[in-house]
């Protein structure tokens, strides 16, 4: 029991076993806060006699907006009011709303037809934003639904109690109606394809990308330490060969995992090329800030990253809307791999390719951790001998 190893093992397995506890936290029942949804309403209304002019559309909007004012807690939804359809687009298209609630002009007329002896169903859209967030899109469809269901059953009742109070039979053409008086209409926008995991394709790519530059970043980084640079100049020319050799794995890494993902797996991949560039430029990224790190604190640097990948991990699947304000604010908030996750949604589902607004975090981590791996060369040199810390690396160097 002398042996510290033997002490340590219980010790170690409690440490280690907190520590993945705690990366499940994200996962545990997200409840979504104020989810931005849209609502337009471009009811026209109408006028009924002895009623007057009657605008469904508006009511509907100023009870949505009083139920939600009226919450003690964070409502699920944050309802915003859209002047026209028009503008509902182009805020689907810029990720501004995971969802939407669109009253067309008609709506009031049709209701009021219900009564008539010819009636129409009036209809209400449900737009959902799939794109933006696989399990958002479930959320906002089943509340939405459930809104217009919600819709549907009051008004059946006050139009079954006009009749009975008015004393008037159903015709056969009025039960029908009546029976489901909005028709709900679900139109997905930016949606995910067939075979692209359900609009999860973005997150199931990162893994293996995080891996392959975890492993390519410790080659270069015993490459470097094996070598042991004599003079300034060698151990400069070293970090540039390091630093291109970088970018030409990060090349094989972009354009084979989407040709992998899609042959080997069965993905689809919309634009090849684009994925492939994108995915380029992520990965050089990745390796230059992981070789970069390791550069300078050695190989228990690596635990960093290798931590990142369990706790980014639940938090990728997620909205922002539906974490816990500590992870939203100081985990979620400077996740370079988040960006990653954004920039292959921008071209899988909403068609922008390769942008500047997608990239340029990963041009500024490749920029950064590359200054950082050339200054890493004026660094002094080790003593002979070395620590133990740094001969066990060497150990480690010369296996591989």
């Amino acid at each position: 029991m002398k042996n510290k190893f033997f002490i340590l093992a219980p010790v170690v397995a409690i440490v280690v076993m907190f520590i993945f506890i705690l990366t499940l936290f994200p996962s545990v029942q997200p409840t979504p806060k104020n989810l931005p949804v849209a609502i337009v309403n471009e009811d026209a209304g109408v006028t009924i006699p002895q009623q007057g002019e009657v605008n469904l559309g508006n009511t509907l909007v100023k009870t949505i907006q009083q139920a939600t004012a009226n919450a003690e807690d964070e409502p699920a939804i944050k309802w915003i009011v859209v002047d026209s359809k028009a503008a509902l687009e182009k805020g689907l298209q810029n990720k501004d709303y995971y969802a939407a609630l669109y009253v067309p002009e008609d709506f009031s007329a049709k209701q009021a037809s219900l009564r008539s002896p010819n009636p129409t169903n009036p209809e209400l859209e449900i737009l959902i934003n799939q794109g933006m967030n696989a399990t958002v899109a479930n959320v906002t469809t089943q509340a939405l639904s459930g809104i217009v269901d919600n819709m549907n059953n009051m008004m059946r009742k006050q139009i079954l109690d006009t009749f009975a109070a008015q004393n008037m039979t159903l015709t056969a053409e009025q039960a029908a109606a009546i029976a489901t008086p909005i028709t709900k209409v679900v139109t997905i926008v930016h949606g995910a394809g067939e075979n692209m995991g359900g609009g999860n394709m973005p997150v199931n790519l990162f893994q293996p990308l995080w891996i392959g530059s975890i492993a390519t970043s410790l080659l270069l980084f015993f490459a470097v330490q094996k070598s042991q640079a004599k003079t300034k100049k060698s151990a400069l020319l070293q970090r540039f060969i390091q630093i291109g050799i970088g970018f030409i794995a990060a090349c094989f890494i972009g354009f084979g995992l989407p040709f992998l993902a899609d042959q080997m797996v069965g993905f689809h991949i919309p634009d090849y090329s684009e994925t492939a560039l994108f995915l380029t430029i992520t990965a050089a990224a990745f390796i230059m800030m992981i070789v970069a790190v390791l550069s300078y604190i050695g190989l228990a640097g690596i635990v960093v990253f290798i931590l990142l990948l369990f706790f980014s991990a639940p938090l990728l699947a997620l909205a922002p809307e539906m974490m816990s304000s500590f992870y939203r604010d100081y985990v979620y908030s400077w996740l370079p791999m988040r960006f990653m996750i954004d920039g292959l949604k921008d071209i899988f589902f909403f068609g922008t390719g390769v942008t500047w607004e997608n990239t340029k975090v990963f041009v500024w981590i490749f920029i950064v951790g590359s200054i950082l791996i050339i200054a890493s060369a004026f660094m002094p040199k080790k003593e002979a001998g070395g620590s133990e810390k740094e001969n066990k690396e060497e150990m480690i160097s010369d296996s591989l």
